[in-house]
């Protein structure tokens, strides 16, 4: 291959990269294991974990511990579900499209939209894919991100506007209540193509859409609504109902495993007129000459599918096994299992904020309107507090001085279906005690 090639080393190839940046010797690898070997190893390094059933985790930020119905994962393993890939051909495909198309329909009834796509890889993608989206839809060149944005979300919308020259402006949180205030937005200026708003915010609290829907579209803005925790939407006024363009974010909490975070499922949903602009493809339904249901890719705007220059992403994957136990999940809870979830995480997660705004030292951050997590201020630097929880079995939360330096003694606290009473209750009392 080389000498057909005319150069003389792999080396040759790779000319364009400097020198000092390519590896010069092997890699420092130690000698290869037997499979016996491999075994203990792994073996090993499992017995350090903490084990689950021992921890109390109120962990959240992105990544939530809900209960995952066993059957989901009867389902999904089934063989031909397990090796699809993606429906290259549609007419043999007709299993994996009609498992999309559903989950699309859920989509669109979980977000009040009218067109959904056949999801993204996560919802830091999905969120990247909203702006430039709405950048092709107005030709505009700025984009506005609320400040309460998830932080890792709005890196990656960095990376994404970065390359395609779209600027970026931040709108301030309100330091009382952890929300977007709508005054905020009132002097908004006729280059945004988008607000980027995400409710329940990064630190859980509600946001008031229909508020900022009108003062962003006011501005001739597209206003786009971020959902990291999707079980919120079973009790949550849809954001499409609310004056949404576009609904985006993370399908995580739809059954799929946290999974040390990653890989998730992105979902991604918009008004109808703005169809054509999705990125990724539609399954839709259609019959043929004898009147049959058939499965197809209604319509396919990846660069793969049409002219580069013509696509709406280079996203190249419609996350078919992530999709399907989203789909799963919302067959079996239904309308009413969805909402009684959600239920549990609104008064479990009240009850919890009560619990430890009752220690003294401890109070809540902000005073907004919350779905299950919520910001708790503590007498000394977060990370202590929670280094001393760990040490009692309890992952406490998330400590914000991570993203936001100013937040040193505060801790993002996350509860769920999963967190029983007595682990509530315990978490308080740990709080007292430190």
């Amino acid at each position: 291959m080389l000498r057909d090639m005319g150069v003389e080393s792999v080396a040759h190839l790779f000319r364009g990269i400097p020198a000092h940046l390519r590896l010069q010797n092997l890699l420092d690898l130690t000698p290869a294991l037997s499979e016996p070997e491999t075994l203990s190893y792994f073996h090993g390094l499992a017995a350090r974990n903490a084990i689950h059933s021992n921890t109390s985790s109120f962990l959240g930020g992105g990544s939530y511990d809900h209960f995952i119905p066993t059957v989901i994962d009867t389902l999904i393993s089934r063989s031909e579900f397990y090796t699809s890939y993606t429906p290259y051909q549609p007419e043999i495909s007709q299993g994996t499209l009609q498992a999309i198309f559903e989950y699309q329909t859920m989509i669109c009834d979980l977000t009040g939209l009218d067109v959904s796509n056949a999801s993204l890889y996560d919802g830091s993608t999905a969120a990247a894919e909203a702006v430039l989206m709405a950048a092709r839809i107005n030709g505009r060149g700025k984009v506005a991100l609320a400040e309460n944005l998830h932080p890792e979300y709005a890196q990656v919308v960095d990376t994404y506007i970065h390359h395609a020259g779209i600027e970026k402006q931040t709108i301030a949180f309100d330091a009382e209540t952890g929300a977007i205030n709508p005054d905020a937005l009132a002097n908004l200026g006729n280059d945004v193509s988008a607000v980027v708003v995400q409710s329940p915010n990064f630190f859980g609290g509600v946001e008031q859409l229909q508020k900022l829907a009108d003062a962003t579209h006011k501005a001739g803005a597209l206003f786009v609504v971020v959902v990291t925790e999707a079980v919120s939407l079973g009790l949550l006024k849809a954001p499409g109902k609310a004056g949404a363009d576009i609904v985006c974010g993370e399908a995580q909490a739809l059954g799929v495993p946290m999974a040390f975070g990653g890989a998730y499922c992105g979902f991604f949903a918009c008004q109808e007129k703005y169809q054509r602009q999705i990125p990724g493809r539609l399954v839709g339904e259609a019959y043929d000459a004898q009147g049959r249901k058939g499965y197809v890719l209604t319509l396919a705007t990846r660069e793969q599918h049409i002219r580069r220059e013509k696509a709406t992403s280079n996203i190249c994957t419609n996350q078919g096994l992530y999709a399907l136990m989203a789909t799963v999940y919302l067959t079996l809870l239904g309308r009413h299992g969805l909402k009684e979830v959600a239920t549990q995480n609104l008064q479990k997660a009240h009850y919890a904020a009560a619990q430890i705004a009752a220690v003294p030292g401890y109070k809540l951050r902000f005073s907004g309107p919350y779905f299950n997590e919520f910001v708790v201020s503590c007498p000394k630097p977060a990370q202590d507090v929670l280094a001393k929880l760990a040490a009692k079995n309890i992952l406490g939360g998330l400590a914000l001085e991570r993203f936001f330096p100013t937040l040193q003694n505060e801790i993002l606290v996350c509860v769920t279906e999963t967190a029983s009473k007595d682990e509530i209750d315990a978490l308080a009392a740990a709080l007292r005690e430190i």
